[in-house]
């Protein structure tokens, strides 16, 4: 998923991996990719951020890039904000799936002019509360947000204490929840289960166990073909709510926003790039295209490399015009 960096643009982003994979080890805050704006070398950087979703971009744009135009591909993972650092400073050169950083927007593409839109992913993200679909069925009333306080005895856990628990993914997401309960007058606790990976076992195990529980999730992401989960409505997300929150986080008293997901090129790299930065420009799929990937991934332990190879065998008819 920041996914989700202020209200105004909900950023999830994630430090540990949803799984273990073979897509990139370095961390661009410690150090530069050598193979980064290399002279004279047929290469690209990719960032990949370790939601599964996005290295499921990043896998299939990294497959395609090898073996169908030759070039090698090096993938690093990087937080989100200072992925906007690096793809700055040349050290990566494109990211994949940004969910909308308004404050890098204005400093790197407006401004200084160092990075590039790289147009649309084709994959719309939103981020909620979510209760699973059996708890709300038998309590309709809890998707109604001012509901919540009657239901936060049934969702407690030994972490929340006396209060309800609402379940988050790693401390490292940049998200407004904590805000959100306060201001709402809710009476919960945000507790993180660690990552993205550790979020999902607990949701499977309370969804096996039959249990209700309240969850941070996002779509998209394949795990609502195996749990399926019912939105909480949140008071209504407006653009003096996002305003307010991005002077002041603390402030935010509305739901997440629906954001496109987009793609971003260092300027260089745009200019420069030839036939790959075409490509990723190009590269455009669907949400269920990427849970596909991110399944194969997360659920069925493929490797990137591997989830990437049985999609594109299967769906030439999508890649073959991001070639063009």
């Amino acid at each position: 998923m920041a996914r989700k960096t202020m209200v105004g643009a909900a950023a999830l982003c994630v430090l540990a991996a949803a799984t273990t994979t073979a897509c990139g080890a370095a961390d661009m805050t410690k150090q530069a990719s050598p193979y980064a704006a290399a002279a004279g070398t047929k290469t690209v950087t990719l960032s990949v951020q370790s939601w599964v979703g996005a290295r499921a971009n990043t896998a299939v744009a990294k497959y395609l890039l090898e073996h169908e135009l030759g070039y090698r591909v090096d993938t690093v993972q990087v937080d989100e904000v200072p992925a906007w650092d690096a793809l700055s400073q040349g050290r990566v050169d494109a990211i994949m799936e940004d969910w909308g950083h308004p404050e890098q927007e204005k400093r790197y593409v407006e401004d200084k002019k160092t990075i590039a839109p790289g147009g649309d992913l084709g994959v719309t993200g939103h981020i909620g509360w979510w209760v699973p679909k059996y708890f709300a069925d038998a309590h309709p009333d809890v998707l109604d947000w001012r509901n919540l306080n009657k239901y936060a005895s049934q969702l407690r856990s030994p972490e929340s204490g006396g209060k309800g628990q609402l379940l988050d993914g790693s401390p490292s997401y940049v998200t407004n929840d904590k805000a959100l309960v306060k201001n709402l007058g809710l009476d919960y606790k945000v507790v993180f289960a660690g990552s993205e990976a550790a979020q999902i076992t607990q949701i499977q195990q309370s969804a096996k166990d039959k249990k209700p529980f309240l969850t941070y999730w996002y779509e998209p992401q394949w795990l609502f073909n195996e749990v399926p989960m019912v939105e909480v409505k949140l008071p209504s997300y407006t653009q003096e709510c996002a305003d307010k929150g991005a002077a002041d986080p603390s402030t935010v008293n509305c739901a997440y926003p629906t954001s496109p997901l987009k793609k971003f090129l260092n300027a260089d790299f745009t200019r420069n790039g030839g036939k790959a930065a075409r490509f990723l420009k190009n590269f455009q799929w669907s949400k269920d295209d990427q849970n596909a990937v991110s399944q194969m991934i997360a659920e069925d332990k493929l490797s990137a490399d591997e989830a990437a190879k049985r999609w594109v065998e299967k769906n030439p008819d999508v890649w073959k015009k991001w070639l063009r």
